[in-house]
């Protein structure tokens, strides 16, 4: 990456700050780009999930792994659970939904409890494993909700083998007419749901699996404690990636646990972080990360730099240590300040390998929270930081009444905050869609076919507020 005309703003700079000028592409189409990583987590697009408990879970594991992208399962979840979600995940499929089942039996109250949990709105009704209807929201609008299943789901439906082509299950849900349809495996018995999207994404997007076939997904662990003993149980539980992960990350601590992890020969790449400097970057290589994770305030529920005035400008940030990583032929994550598609496409153009994204993701399906609304009804979830108080209210819970009270003293982070769900892009797959179709473009835009070449041809300049203002469209008249 270079500056354009080789003139650098004499400050750091965020994203907002930056913009990308196109150069002569002999790159003919978005879908000729190649968006897989190079640092050895297997994403085939460069899109992490942050390791926050409002975030990321089993269900948000799943579908993103399964759209190419990586999931990191937060450190202050028990070890046994980490394992569940782990072989829960392992076992999903690299193409069908899971879906939610209920008996005849159930009642409308049990599948408006369930429906919100998936972005396909709909529950399958079986019988000894086989499906006999479905249901979705709206066979549900207005019925009491103790009524039997049996009574509103669909009878009509549309069967697909499991291992049926994706092209061939779009074009046979679209001759129907259909939206979903449950997909049987050879003994008849239901393995999974197929929509109309979904088949269609699994044309245009690779999962990201591990040497067995199987989806990926990494997990966290934090400096303080018996942080071998934790990575040992992570790794034997199958982890592709393993985090070790802490707001300030360039401090003793850390390198006494990075080399303390290191020392286990785990394997699998290994992130360490956060920091914000060239001089981070070479000690954490130097204590053993494969990857190191770049980012200290600019998260949406972070308040570092309003609490401490600690941080960085996060383009800046990612690019003095993506040049580091480079030079000792490691990799870094940019994680955090992303609000849009183009920050990702500018994260990528000064050098990370992948993008780590938090709130962004929160607010839908997929995410772990609870399904709210408000007064008008606009559809939303709770997020909170992972130094906020909630978060440490939740890690403390063993510890006596007294360090509790201490500890929740200090927080940098919000505790509560309502992500609202875009009505237009509810699921996290359509925000994906979203990002990948800005970076695709971006990439194309540089004459890029990689994301190394990306990386090598993007010529960005530097704006004012103004400038960026004028790039944002308008949905009303300016007169």
């Amino acid at each position: 990456m270079r500056f354009l005309n080789d003139s650098a703003a004499p400050y750091d700079l965020t994203y907002d700050d930056v913009f990308m000028v196109p150069r002569r592409s002999a790159v003919g189409s978005r879908q000729a780009v190649d968006l897989s990583s190079a640092d050895g987590t297997g994403t085939t697009v460069p899109i992490v999930v942050a390791n926050m408990t409002a975030i990321a879970g089993r269900r948000m594991a799943e579908t993103v792994a399964r759209r190419g992208g990586l999931v990191v399962i937060p450190q202050d979840i028990p070890i046994d659970v980490v394992a569940d979600v782990v072989s829960w995940v392992k076992k999903r499929d690299l193409v069908l939904d899971t879906p939610i089942v209920l008996g005849p039996h159930s009642t409308v109250a049990d599948a408006l409890a369930l429906l919100p949990k998936r972005a396909h709105g709909a529950a399958v009704v079986v019988e000894d494993g086989r499906p006999v209807g479905v249901v979705t929201e709206s066979d549900l609008s207005g019925v009491d909700r103790f009524t039997q299943l049996s009574e509103v789901m669909s009878r009509e439906l549309l069967l697909l083998d499991a291992g049926i082509d994706p092209r061939e299950a779009f074009n046979r849900l679209d001759a129907a007419h259909r939206r979903l349809a449950p997909a049987l495996g050879a003994d008849g018995r239901l393995v999974g749901l197929l929509t109309r999207k979904g088949a269609l994404r699994a044309t245009l997007y690779t999962p990201a699996t591990d040497a067995r076939g199987r989806l990926r997904v990494a997990a966290a662990v934090g400096i303080n404690g018996e942080v071998a003993g934790r990575a040992r149980q992570l790794l034997d539980a199958g982890v592709d990636t393993l985090v070790v992960d802490t707001a300030h990350g360039h401090q003793e601590q850390m390198i006494h646990a990075l080399r303390a992890v290191r020392a286990l020969d785990p394997g699998v790449p290994v992130v360490a972080g956060n920091i914000v400097s060239a001089e981070g970057v070479r000690d954490l290589v130097e204590a053993g990360a494969d990857i190191v994770k770049v980012g200290v305030g600019p998260g949406a529920m972070c308040t570092t730099r309003m609490m401490t005035g600690v941080g960085r400008p996060q383009f800046s940030a990612v690019l003095e240590c993506a040049a580091e990583a480079r030079r000792l032929g490691r990799h870094v994550w940019a994680d955090g300040g992303v609000r849009h598609p183009r920050d990702v496409a500018m994260a990528l153009a000064a050098g990370a390998s992948n993008v780590m994204i938090g709130s962004w993701f929160a607010g839908t399906y997929e995410s772990p929270g609870d399904l709210q609304q408000t007064a008008d009804g606009r559809l939303y979830k709770e997020s909170f930081g992972m130094a906020s108080a909630r978060a440490v209210r939740g890690r403390t819970v063993e510890e006596s009444a007294y360090d509790r009270a201490r500890k929740a003293l200090f927080e940098e982070g919000i505790s509560t905050s309502r992500m609202f769900l875009d009505p237009q892009r509810p699921g996290v797959e359509d925000v994906i869609d979203a990002v990948v179709a800005g970076v695709r473009s971006a990439c194309t835009y540089a004459g890029a076919g990689t994301l190394e070449e990306f990386h090598e041809r993007a010529v960005v300049g530097v704006q004012s507020a103004a400038g960026y203002a004028e790039g944002k469209p308008l949905h009303a008249s300016w007169q």
